[in-house]
């Protein structure tokens, strides 16, 4: 196995990317949704729910000491800042609260589709007409169930027998029936489908509970979320800093002890009294200082970027693979159906030396008027198109003897009028030729490795007339790449992402097709094998793999890659195997996942950056103001001139708390992303969020000021 390096690829114009799966339900701040979370936002309120979210726990414990504090010694400007303090809380909460909320409403089209369900349940596996009647929640993996048109599917399971279109609208959202069936990559049904025609018999997969649509729910709505790694480390960077903070806070007191006794005319106030920093300035400044603005949308940040995907129609199975997308460094891409249409189409009609152009024509459409592959029909209708060959449909051609296309022969024809006319792979048919007394001219071999070289797909027909074979020519089917993968494919290179495309056509064809397209590397004559070698030797290197698989034959690959996106349409062993499901079935979104991901990472750094850049800026934009009193030399450091030391307080908490409610759209729907380098992201981050992080306060703080130095209590 060896994996071939091309030369960068030129660049042209794309494609628009595709649209997601179902919306949303309202807007980013929909106040019919506002109304419905602020209540779980309250509940969260509960310190055993909070506890999670350490540097929340703080402010509500400062929330419920000024409060004692206010009610023993009530004024103006104690029950503002008491006020403002909970508010900060039910704000952090409300955000994930909302997160959380657009989860469910999501889920509610899902927990609408499951549905209790009777099953027909064969009673031995040798008799298919033999069944008991039972309730779906009663069967267990390893049951057998007849489910045949109109009926519901009653649990998750494998087609073993049968054929039938089956309508998945309540999962995918797509109106259009899909075909399921057994024996081969699409025969995964979903319990709550419809069958829509024939009748189909399914081994039951999952136990009651356990199906695909109840992950779906414990998911889309957070149940089952756990913190990513990269989420715990930051959650300890923030309890870091939030003790650097406290300490830093805390220090203050002992100094504006003894600045007090060195200046007893100093007059007393609600910020300084004789006894040094007062009690509700402490927590006020405590909770101004410390990363409340990252930590209060942490939560709904990770929870967002899980619902972007709900929203494309996928499925991750953890928020650890939604982060993993982000981190994702090579990606490996089925050329079939993902960089090429899939759908191989007759492009040109090469004669061998002597053979009349017109009678290729004639012969290769015969030999594919019984072909009803895509391959076949393309090849008539090209006849049709460029020769003006009459489609004559079989039934028209009484004598003739048709041969069908096999695996093990690679080649199908017709026998007609005495002719034996064959078409297929081109080693098949020149073994054909040869066996039946025929020699090749050089010619031909010279074709066939052109189309190959070409990127397309040489197919030979050959002729036996009399006893004797000849090959008239070569079929020249083109894989047409998708419209825009170029440009995609340069996204990713200048994310740092290498793309390899993965392929069983043999390595003149995958280089072709490889260079068309753009990508970086390319496999070719691919083995399940070879692909688990070539993600393990990747992951060697440190770096994260992600790859798209639905056959049962892909489910080692996709347990071993680090993103492994199963499509719904493929087997239950891929979907188990993976970490995220495509309800879509589409190789080619595997891109917008690590976009996605991508995102989901910038928007988190680029809101730690502001929160950070905004918690220092508030220190300097507070302290003057405080200790100007004690310390004529700090007001020159005043630059936004505050009304005095309460109302510096009070704005910077204010602020502290509209700041988080001003961020949750941004939260939700995410940094804009470009595809850039790291280096690049991160100074746009720190121009961009590090510098609104220390303007922001500035300007925020002092409009506040200005509006409330003039309210009762403030002077």
């Amino acid at each position: 196995m060896s994996v071939q390096t091309l030369g960068a690829p030129r660049r042209t114009p794309g494609n628009a990317r595709r649209p997601g799966g179902p919306g949303r339900a309202g807007g980013l701040l929909d106040p019919r949704q506002l109304a419905r979370s602020l209540p779980d936002a309250l509940r969260k309120l509960d310190p055993r729910k909070l506890w999670r979210n350490p540097v929340m726990l703080i402010v509500e414990i400062g929330a419920v000491f000024t409060t004692v504090l206010a009610v023993l010694d009530p004024s103006f400007f104690a029950w503002a800042l008491v006020a403002w303090l909970w508010l900060t809380v039910i704000f952090a909460n409300l955000a994930e609260a909302v997160a959380e909320g657009r989860g469910r409403a999501q889920a509610a089209t899902l927990r609408a589709a499951r549905r209790d369900t009777v099953a027909r349940r064969l009673r031995d596996r040798a008799a298919r007409d033999r069944w008991d009647t039972v309730a779906a929640t009663e069967l267990r993996p390893g049951d057998l169930v007849v489910v045949e048109a109109g009926e519901v599917i009653p649990g998750d399971g494998d087609v073993v027998e049968g054929i039938a279109s089956v309508d998945e609208s309540a999962i995918t959202g797509e109106s259009a029936p899909v075909i399921r069936e057994s024996g081969g990559d699409r025969s995964a049904v979903t319990g709550g489908t419809r069958v829509l025609s024939d009748r189909i018999v399914v081994e039951i997969t999952q136990r009651p509970g356990e199906s695909f649509v109840d992950r779906m729910i414990a998911l889309v709505e957070g149940a089952n979320r756990q913190k990513t790694p990269n989420e715990i480390a930051l959650n300890v960077l923030l309890a870091a800093l939030t003790i650097v903070f406290l300490v830093a806070t805390v220090t203050m007191q002992p100094m504006a002890i003894f600045a007090k006794a060195a200046n007893p005319g100093v007059p007393d106030s609600l910020a300084l009294d004789a006894h040094g920093v007062t009690g509700l300035v402490l927590v006020a400044l405590i909770v101004c200082l410390i990363p409340t603005t990252i930590g209060a949308l942490l939560s709904a940040i990770g929870i967002a970027g899980m619902d972007r995907l709900v929203q494309r129609n996928v499925l991750a199975m953890s928020g650890r693979a939604v982060e993993a997308a982000g981190d994702v460094s090579t990606l490996l891409l089925d050329k079939t159906g993902t960089i090429t249409l899939g759908n191989r189409q007759a492009a040109e009609f090469l004669p061998a030396p002597g053979v009349p152009a017109a009678e290729l024509a004639a012969a290769a459409q015969l030999s594919s008027l019984a072909d009803e592959t895509p391959e076949g029909r393309s090849i008539v209708v090209f006849a049709k198109r460029e020769h003006g060959l009459r489609e004559r449909p079989p039934g028209e051609l009484a004598d003739a003897a048709w041969v069908p296309f096999t695996a093990r022969t690679r080649m199908s024809g017709v026998d007609l009028d005495g002719r034996e006319i064959r078409k297929g792979a081109a080693a098949a048919i020149l073994g054909w030729v040869r066996e039946h007394g025929g020699h090749p001219a050089e010619e031909v071999g010279g074709l066939v490795d052109g189309v190959s070289a070409g990127g397309g797909t040489p197919l030979v027909v050959a002729e036996r007339v009399n006893g004797r074979a000849r090959v008239l020519g070569v079929i020249h089917l083109k894989d047409v790449v998708k419209e825009g993968m170029r440009e995609r494919f340069d996204e990713m290179r200048r994310m740092g992402i290498r793309t390899v495309m993965i392929t069983g056509d043999n390595p003149l064809t995958a280089r072709a097709i490889a260079e068309e397209a753009g990508v970086d590397d390319f496999l070719a004559e691919a083995t399940p094998e070879d692909k688990l070698a070539l993600i393990r030797k990747e992951q060697e290197g440190g770096r994260l793999v992600a790859m798209t698989g639905d056959g049962t034959n892909d489910a080692p690959a996709l347990a071993q890659a680090d993103v492994g996106v199963a499509m719904n349409t493929g087997t239950s062993a891929a979907k188990e195997a993976g970490n995220m499901v495509d309800l879509d079935s589409d190789p080619t979104k595997l891109i917008e996942i690590v976009e996605i991901g991508k995102q989901l990472l910038i928007t988190r750094g680029a809101l730690t950056t502001f929160s950070i850049a905004n918690d220092i800026a508030k220190y300097f934009a507070i302290i003057p103001a405080m200790f100007a009193a004690l310390y004529p030399g700090l007001d020159t450091l005043n630059v936004m001139r505050l009304a005095g030391p309460q109302s510096a307080i009070l704005s910077a908490v204010i602020f502290n708390a509209i700041v988080i409610v001003a961020l949750i759209p941004l939260a939700l729907r995410g940094v804009r992303y470009r595809p850039s380098g790291a280096s690049r992201l991160l100074s746009r981050n720190l121009l961009v969020y590090g510098l609104g992080g220390v303007v922001a306060p500035f300007l925020g703080i002092k409009l506040i000021d200005l509006l409330i130095q003039f309210l009762p209590g403030m002077s």
